[in-house]
């Protein structure tokens, strides 16, 4: 693995949905998802399956490795696009699989992406934590965390989708340092998800300050991100309800990028568009209806922080 590239992955993977539907499971506490009543039906699958092959092409065509699977929706599983819950890869070769919240969401955990992980990559070791969802416990990947992989430190929005239990015994395993924020939205309920408030690049971090409720915790928050050397982009809640937290830096072939859809670059000011650009090209991805199931280009990418074999 490439130091330079420890932060920003040059290969993902990503799950093609030939279904694709706003999940009503998911519902209650996700609350940049659309009512389920606008966003299902043939159109919208279609809609969103064209969205998907577009966001490949451009992947692709930045240098970016993809390994696509599809779903053909032989099961219930309308949040299939964004597999980065359910499975993270860490250098060492290590992959870790996690407990899910929502039961239609279990059924996305497939055994042929593991088995290209290991035949393509080097993997020493996967820890399945799936079990754990019969005692009520979940752990939601990188949507629950938010990992810093050169400082070693896991950022974690408090929710029932990031139980502390299951989140000591990950970092204790994988050597992160827990760092764990209550939250509140514009709305003042708790952020579903890590990664819609925050990004972690190889040198500037998109996080919603405000949306860190307790003072103490904002400051300490903020500080560790600036302490790590990264320049701090502090996202405001219209930022985030257009998904500009939820954004990954990737390597391609002509270096960093970071991909995001193309209502979260918008929604960027012009000297954050500065800032990014002294470090990594922008790379906007159209997913509007993609965007109707709560989530965004970040969370449609798991990625490899693996070896090549």
């Amino acid at each position: 693995m490439n130091f330079r590239n420890v932060q920003a992955p040059t290969a993902v993977v990503m799950v093609r949905p030939h279904r694709f539907a706003v999940n009503p499971q998911t519902l209650a506490d996700n609350a940049f998802q659309a009512p389920p009543r606008q966003s299902v039906g043939e159109a919208v699958a279609k809609a969103a399956l064209s969205e998907f092959d577009a966001c490949v092409d451009a992947l692709v065509e930045a240098g970016v490795r993809v390994h696509v699977f599809d779903d053909f929706g032989q099961l219930e599983t309308p949040d299939s696009v964004f597999p980065n819950n359910w499975f993270s890869t860490h250098h060492g070769g290590r992959i870790a699989i996690y407990p899910m919240y929502a039961p239609n969401r279990r059924r996305e955990r497939r055994s042929d992406v593991i088995e290209l992980l290991k035949s393509t990559y080097r993997v020493q070791e996967v820890i399945d934590y799936s079990g754990l969802e019969y005692d009520d416990l979940f752990l939601e990947g990188t949507g629950a965390m938010v990992f810093d992989h050169l400082e070693r430190v896991a950022y974690v929005a408090s929710s029932h989708r990031a139980d502390p239990v299951i989140l000591e015994r990950f970092c204790t395993a994988f050597g992160y340092e827990p760092m764990v924020f209550p939250t509140a939205g514009a709305d003042g309920r708790p952020i579903y998800h890590t990664n819609v408030l925050l990004a972690i690049a190889t040198e500037y971090a998109l996080v919603c300050l405000a949306a860190i409720s307790d003072d103490q915790r904002r400051a300490e928050v903020a500080d560790r991100l600036a302490d790590s050397g990264r320049t701090v982009l502090d996202l405001s809640f219209g930022q985030v309800a257009d998904f500009a937290g939820n954004a990954l830096e990737l390597t391609g072939r002509d270096g960093r990028l970071l991909a995001l859809s193309a209502r979260a670059a918008a929604a960027l000011t012009g000297e954050q568009r500065a800032t990014i650009g002294r470090s990594a090209r922008l790379l906007p991805l159209p997913i509007p209806t993609i965007e109707l199931a709560g989530g965004s280009v970040r969370c449609m990418l798991a990625g490899v922080h693996l070896t090549p074999r």
